[in-house]
């Protein structure tokens, strides 16, 4: 009898205990997440609130351009305080469309000269005719690395323009989800890949179905109405990159064949946008580009990260003069922001949730490839 109570009173013991660690353990956790929301409160709150006027800019300005970060500035200041943060960052809109016949495409006269290159007898050998440092597998395409005081990140560069367009998922709904960038290029048959252009993201919860703006896809108006006013960005049948605003008639009367919309456009016919302040937030950026010999420019920048803060429109303006743009535009960024070369993600973003889906891609074409599709 003895025996019965006395392991009846352990079984009681272990369970007060069990329930007494327990409880002690939720209390602990319950303490810890209040430190640390009083510490990000305090934190955010000398951010937007405290001393340094430039800190508070980039950061009021990185968060609202993203699609839920926004919060985090709006707890604190006012939407007036927060209209002239933005308005003292940002890029100078502009009336200039590209000017065509400032872009001379030499992809066929470049093909020409290789192919003459490597039939003259006189040349040491045919491969040192052709070859190219940055291009050592003669596939037309370069890949840099690209570094800046708080970014890092990746330029391709496309030889031929002929064979950069614009991918675009089936069918757009709201309902419907997108492509990710890897099924785009894969869906294409394309050999690299960039995000494209602006789509319907409330919240940053968006499943990319629907494209805003203009979407013109091999000559075909796939989005936007024939006599409303987009930022235009894309391609004419020529090859040549139009950055501007117009309507959707007046790309398809210039040739337009793809095209998108986000923006700002940041070069247009060798002049580069004007800016105020930083110009903008650092975010992770994608642009595209284009330079007087006809070569693209596809620009994707790291962000949100420790080894790369992301960089502002400014920093985009300045890379892509480097690279002897002629004519830029900034294209979705964000949690958007990628770059795919011989089915490798070579440029990443910070992700909340599976990889972006997204309705519109550009994407480069294999050099064998007709790019008439």
């Amino acid at each position: 009898m003895k025996t019965a109570k006395t392991h009846k009173k352990r079984k009681e013991s272990i369970g007060s205990r069990l329930l007494r660690y327990l409880g002690r353990f939720f209390l602990w956790l319950f303490l810890t997440l209040v430190v640390l929301l009083a510490g990000a409160y305090v934190f955010f709150l000398y951010v937007n609130k405290g001393p340094s006027e430039h800190f508070r800019d980039i950061f009021v300005n990185s968060a609202m351009e993203s699609s839920a970060g926004g919060i985090l500035a709006q707890i604190y200041l006012s939407d007036e305080e927060i209209e002239a943060i933005r308005g003292r960052n940002q890029v100078q809109e502009t009336t200039e469309v590209t000017d065509p016949t400032l872009v001379h495409v030499l992809a066929a006269d470049a093909k020409t000269q290789t192919d003459a290159a490597a039939t003259d007898s006189s040349s040491e050998t045919a491969d040192d005719a052709v070859l190219n440092v940055n291009d050592p597998d003669g596939d037309g395409i370069e890949i840099h690395e690209i570094h800046g005081p708080m970014y890092t990140g990746k330029m391709m560069i496309v030889y031929d323009p002929s064979r950069v367009h614009v991918s675009a998922i089936s069918d757009f709904t709201h309902s419907g989800g997108g492509w990710t960038l890897q099924q785009h290029v894969e869906k294409a048959g394309a050999v690299a890949g960039i995000n494209g252009g602006k789509y319907e993201d409330v919240s940053g919860m968006g499943i990319g179905g629907w494209p805003e703006g203009i979407v013109i896809s091999n000559g075909e108006l796939r989005m936007g109405d024939p006599g409303g006013t987009y930022g235009v960005y894309g391609f004419t049948k020529d090859n040549i990159l139009v950055v501007g605003n117009m309507t959707a008639s007046q790309a398809l009367s210039m040739g337009v064949r793809d095209a998108v919309t986000f923006g700002p456009a940041l070069i247009i016919n060798g002049k580069s946008a004007g800016y105020q302040g930083i110009g903008s937030g650092l975010n992770p950026r994608t642009a595209i580009g284009q330079r007087a010999d006809g070569a693209v420019l596809l620009l994707v920048i790291e962000g949100r990260k420790t080894s790369s803060l992301g960089a502002a429109m400014s920093d985009l303006i300045e890379v892509m003069q480097e690279y002897g743009a002629v004519n830029a535009a900034n294209l979705d960024g964000g949690m958007s922001s990628s770059m795919i070369y011989n089915g490798e993600m070579v440029v990443s973003n910070c992700q909340l949730r599976d990889e972006r889906r997204m309705p519109t891609a550009f994407v480069v074409y294999p050099q064998s490839t007709e790019n008439t599709q």
